[in-house]
């Protein structure tokens, strides 16, 4: 992971701030929110992703991409949700002060 983040700084910052921009732009939809059971699943197959990567199971160059798509994809989600908490600031900053 040292490796990731020493030579490949420059595709997770942008992973990161793809992340920012989708979640400023982004329109939030107030719909359904998933059944437990449904989040149950998903973190189901994150902590098998993340044991799978912890574990070294995938070798070679496949493993490198797949521990890649990974990190890539948690910073995409973390700049997702703070230029989202971002824009909810801003907005109901403005709101408040009308």
């Amino acid at each position: 992971m040292a490796h990731l983040a020493s030579f490949l700084w420059g595709w997770l910052a942008a992973a990161l701030l793809l992340g920012l921009a989708m979640g400023w732009i982004a329109v939030v939809h107030r719909g359904r929110p998933l059944s437990a059971e449904m989040l149950r699943r998903i973190a189901v197959v994150l902590a098998v992703f993340v044991g799978v990567t912890v574990a070294r199971m995938i070798p070679g160059r496949v493993g490198y991409w797949f521990d890649l798509g990974l990190v890539m994809f948690a910073l995409y989600l973390v700049g997702c949700a703070v230029g989202s908490a971002l824009r909810d600031w801003v907005i109901s900053r403005h709101v408040a002060a009308k």
